[in-house]
C-alpha cells in the first residue's frame, strides 16, 4: 500500500454534481433546471462564442503560453502593467498557485467559515494550517480574522462577495484591517462575484494595490461572462507576486479557445449590463417570494441568494433539497436547514418557487 500523507489522506474531495442528463435519467424526469453552480443563465454573449468558434479552428496549435492579448487587455482594463496580470485555468488555479508559490509546511492561512471550500482544501494540501474563522451575521469578522494572525501566517483570503452567503465587507471596514495586517502578508480578496456587486461601498481593491498594500485580487470569466465550461480566471497584484506566481505555473495552463472566448466577452459591456438587469429582477422577485413564503435569506450582492428553512427539525433541508430534485429543480444543499439558489430566468426562478412551496407543503403534511 502506497504511503500518503496525513494532509492529503484527510482531504474530503470537492463533491461534483452528476450531469443533468443522468440525474434525470435516475429519477426519470425531464426538462430539469440547474440553479446549484452560481452560472449565468443568460449564457456567454455571442461576441465570446464567435471568437470561440474561431479560435477552435486553431486549435492544433498550441496556446499562447503566456496568454499576451489576453493579459494586455486585461491591464487595460485595470490601468496596471502587464507585468501584474496572471492568467489561470479559472481562478481556482491562481488560488492554486499563491499556495504552491507561499505556503510552506505548517505556515498558516486565515479565511472565514463557510466561505469558499477551495481555500481550505489547498491550504491542506500544500500541508499548511487553514485557520478558519466563523462568519459574524453571515459576513466576514474582519476583527476577529485580524487577531488571528500570527508569525506562521502567510495567507489572508476574503471572499468578497462572499460564497454562499452573498455578503460584502465595504470600504471602511478593508481599510481598518488592511491597517493591522503585516506586509508580510498577502491578503487574497477572492472577487469571482464582485461584478454583481452593487453596493455603493463595494471596495475597489485596485486602489490598496496603487497604495503599497500587500495584496492580490482574483476574478473570473465563470459568473456574468457566462463562460465557466471554458475555465479562465485572472489575479492582479504586484509585478514581485505574479513573477514568484509565474515559476510555478505550468506552460499553456490556459486554452486557445477559453483566451479567445475571454478577451471577447471582456469587450462585451452590453450582455454584462443585461446580465445585471435580468439578476436584479430575479433577485428582487425572489426576495419578495420568500418574505410571503416565511423563508430567512441574507441580501445578496451576487447572483444567488443564501436562504434558511427556519425549521426545528436540521434535517429538513436535506429532504426539501431531495424534493426539489426529484422535481426538476437542482439548487445547492449547505449544511443543515441552509440552502443555497442561484438566480435564474424568470421562468426558472418561477419554477423554483412553485416547487418549493410544494415540497415546503408536502414536509408539512407528512
Amino acid at each position: 500500500m502506497m504511503k500518503v500523507s496525513p494532509d492529503i489522506a484527510g482531504i474530503i474531495p470537492y463533491p461534483p454534481g452528476k450531469p443533468m442528463e443522468e440525474l434525470e435519467r435516475e429519477l426519470g424526469i425531464k426538462g430539469s433546471i440547474k440553479l446549484a453552480s452560481n452560472e449565468n443563465p443568460l449564457g456567454p454573449s455571442r461576441k465570446a462564442v464567435a471568437a470561440i468558434r474561431k479560435g477552435v479552428e486553431k486549435i492544433q496549435r498550441y496556446p499562447d503560453g503566456a496568454g499576451y492579448y489576453l493579459k494586455e487587455a486585461l491591464a487595460n482594463k485595470w490601468k496596471v502593467d502587464s507585468s501584474q496580470v496572471a492568467i489561470g485555468n479559472g481562478s481556482n488555479e491562481i488560488i492554486e498557485l499563491l499556495v504552491r508559490t507561499f505556503i510552506l509546511p505548517g505556515d498558516e492561512a486565515i479565511m472565514a467559515r463557510p466561505s469558499f471550500s477551495l481555500y481550505r482544501l489547498m491550504i491542506t494540501a500544500g500541508h499548511g494550517t487553514p485557520v478558519q474563522i466563523p462568519l459574524k451575521e453571515g459576513r466576514h469578522d474582519l476583527t476577529e480574522m485580524a487577531k488571528a494572525i500570527t508569525p506562521k501566517t502567510k495567507l489572508i483570503f476574503i471572499c468578497n462577495p462572499n460564497n454562499p452567503t452573498g455578503t460584502i465587507v465595504r470600504k471602511k471596514e478593508v481599510v481598518r484591517f488592511l491597517l493591522r495586517v503585516p506586509k508580510r502578508i498577502l491578503v487574497v480578496f477572492d472577487e469571482a462575484y464582485a461584478e454583481y456587486a452593487t453596493d455603493a461601498e463595494f471596495p475597489q481593491t485596485i486602489d490598496f494595490l496603487r497604495e503599497g498594500a500587500s495584496v492580490i485580487f482574483l476574478r473570473t470569466f465563470s459568473k456574468i461572462y457566462g463562460l465557466a465550461g471554458l475555465r479562465i480566471g485572472y489575479g492582479i497584484s504586484s509585478p514581485e507576486v505574479i513573477d514568484y506566481m509565474n515559476r510555478v505555473r505550468q506552460p499553456f495552463n490556459t486554452n486557445l479557445p477559453a483566451q479567445q472566448g475571454a478577451l471577447a466577452a471582456l469587450s462585451d459591456e452590453g450582455h454584462v449590463a443585461k446580465s445585471l438587469r435580468i439578476n436584479q429582477k430575479g433577485k428582487e422577485y425572489l426576495y419578495r417570494q420568500f418574505d410571503e413564503i416565511g423563508l430567512t435569506y441574507l441580501p445578496s450582492e451576487t447572483n444567488f441568494i443564501y436562504f434558511d428553512l427556519n425549521g426545528s427539525d436540521p434535517s429538513l433541508g436535506k429532504k426539501i433539497f431531495t424534493s426539489l430534485l426529484q422535481k426538476g429543480v437542482i439548487i445547492r444543499h449547505l449544511e443543515g436547514l441552509h440552502l443555497r439558489v442561484t438566480i435564474g430566468l424568470p421562468k426558472e426562478n418561477q419554477r423554483f418557487i412553485k416547487s418549493l412551496r410544494e415540497a415546503l407543503s408536502e414536509k408539512r403534511e407528512a
